[in-house]
């Protein structure tokens, strides 16, 4: 029964994902930072708002973290971060920027030979790292390789982001929403490539194609390439030795997780070891390195492009005012404590022996202690380059956004919303196969733009049909799971950034880089593919659905 409780559960996550899509912050007195209403910050102040109300209670919280009806929150993220520190730190290395030079060498001179391997090659190692490590050394490369050859940007940038968000549709672990899927529809890990290998197919070639007919027109993919030097990609594979061993523990722990899938047993416990052999080996590495002054990153190499990035702008702001505000507090503790004005400085004294305590000096001693705390780093840093370039490459505003859009929707859940939703697929679909592909489809696209990025839309509905699987075949159900699947990930490429963290990521490289890619840019240019993406892909998955059924 819908309640009053309900009603404002459901305004408030509404309103949480607008501050979300359209982040704001919040003006404070002179010297304190603006209070950011985000991606991060927004969902948690919404938990927050409804447990002062008491429309959740300390279980919906729990249900959220924990994870009810198969999906397991924390194996999600365990999972994730373990296989996302295992392709950031094998990036590190200069593997991928290596590929994008031997790449641009057997393209040569001719600017769509070209335009297609690249491509090519960004479909095929999303598949393999995900897109989010392809999205940070990938968009860097690019705009670098543009500027040198004299084309246009957008053109390959948006090739770019389309590739790496399609081709994360093939393996569980190339998306956070997979992984949702895969826990939430208890589809086998190996089962669900064999599933979506062929929409990907699908999308990815009928995806090129409506690539190559937006930009058709020469200042977009000139016929023949001004700039065509040969790039040495031996020069800036920087690591060889690790890109070996990094390649043969990613490969191996993917492998490792989708044999184990088929006996039951949850996946991070395979992924997870594999993170920390990993992590030993980049410490033990590095130290050798250090030890013995051979060429490491910091000395002697300049890291590949992107290395720093952050998740997305709010993280990347934040950086940056961390760092000038270190380097302001470093210059303040090598100075004396403030006396511009003696007669002050003198009374200020006098007080203090009156008083019979110290002159203030708390600011001079918390200035000293980050001074101390930021050379630490330095030194560790220079000693362990591979961790701490990785570190803040991690995406870890996704923990508190992804712990936070499952207690909400677990929150609409416990007010009875799912079942009304649920009612309503029914409704709709009459319980139809192919009526339910299509409709949990389109709403998946439509709401990875309006409901806080992919991950929060695939959750949601995800909900949604297992509160409609009791009136739901059993081939409807896996229907709609690999439907969603499909749309989740063809949904970033969408028309707002925040319709997923490699939007937002994307966004934050090229501000960085001094590109300015607007939203009307951004929904113009992906409108083509995403609707031919969406009619191929569902209309291949009725045809596997037809086929298996």
């Amino acid at each position: 029964m819908i309640t009053g409780y309900s009603v404002a559960t459901l305004v408030v996550f509404i309103i949480s994902i607008g501050f979300v899509i359209y982040p704001v912050s919040i003006p404070t007195p002179r010297r304190i930072p603006r209070i950011p209403i985000n991606l991060t910050t927004a969902p948690i102040l919404a938990i927050a708002i409804l447990w002062a109300a008491q429309c959740l209670d300390p279980a919906v919280i729990r249900g959220g973290i924990v994870g009810t009806d198969g999906v397991k929150p924390y194996n999600i993220l365990i999972l994730f971060f373990s296989l996302a520190y295992m392709a950031i730190t094998l990036d590190i290395t200069g593997i991928l920027q290596s590929a994008a030079f031997w790449v641009s060498n057997k393209g040569g001179s001719n600017g769509w030979k070209l335009y297609t391997y690249f491509y090519i090659m960004l479909t095929l190692l999303s598949i393999l790292l995900g897109n989010d490590p392809v999205i940070l050394s990938g968009t860097a490369f690019l705009v670098y390789y543009t500027k040198v050859a004299e084309l246009n940007h957008i053109s390959w940038l948006m090739s770019e982001f389309a590739a790496a968000n399609t081709a994360s549709m093939v393996l569980f672990v190339g998306n956070p929403t997979n992984v949702v899927i895969c826990e939430g529809f208890s589809v086998n890990n190996a089962a669900f490539t064999a599933y979506t290998i062929l929409p990907f197919i699908a999308c990815s070639i009928f995806c090129f194609l409506a690539l190559g007919g937006q930009y058709r027109d020469k200042k977009y993919v000139p016929r023949k390439l001004n700039h065509t030097a040969d790039l040495d990609a031996r020069s800036v594979l920087l690591d060889p030795i690790g890109a070996c061993v990094g390649s043969f523990m990613l490969a191996s722990a993917l492998i490792l997780c989708l044999v184990v899938s088929f006996f039951g047993i949850d996946v991070w416990k395979i992924s997870l070891p594999f993170a920390v052999a990993k992590f030993i080996y980049d410490v033990a590495w590095d130290h050798y390195r250090y030890v013995r002054k051979l060429p490491m990153l910091g000395r002697g190499q300049k890291g590949p492009e992107g290395n720093g990035m952050q998740l997305d702008d709010v993280t990347l702001q934040s950086a940056q005012t961390t760092v000038s505000d270190d380097k302001s507090r470093h210059r303040q503790s090598a100075l004396p404590l403030p006396t511009t004005d003696k007669v002050d400085s003198i009374l200020d004294l006098d007080r203090a022996i009156i008083n019979k305590s110290p002159p203030p000096s708390s600011k001079t001693f918390v200035a000293q202690w980050r001074s101390k705390a930021i050379a630490l780093h330095k030194q560790l840093h220079a000693h362990f380059p591979t961790f701490f370039t990785a570190l803040p490459r991690l995406p870890f505003a996704l923990v508190p956004f992804a712990f936070s859009q499952f207690i909400l929707i677990e929150a609409l859940s416990h007010q009875g919303w799912m079942d009304v939703f649920g009612t309503w697929l029914l409704r709709a679909t009459h319980g139809d196969m192919y009526r339910t592909i299509w409709l949990i489809g389109v709403l998946g696209v439509i709401l990875c733009n309006i409901s806080g990025t992919n991950i929060g839309a695939t959750i949601l509905l995800t909900k949604v049909v297992r509160a409609a699987s009791p009136m739901l075949s059993d081939q409807t159900i896996r229907a709609a799971a690999i439907a969603l699947a499909v749309a989740s990930n063809i949904g970033a490429v969408s028309f707002t950034f925040s319709a997923s963290l490699a939007g937002l990521l994307w966004r934050g490289i090229l501000k960085q880089k001094g590109i300015i890619v607007s939203q009307t840019t951004f929904a113009y240019w992906n409108a083509l593919p995403l609707v031919v993406m969406t009619v191929v892909g569902l209309s291949v998955v009725c045809a596997e659905m037809a086929v298996l059924y």
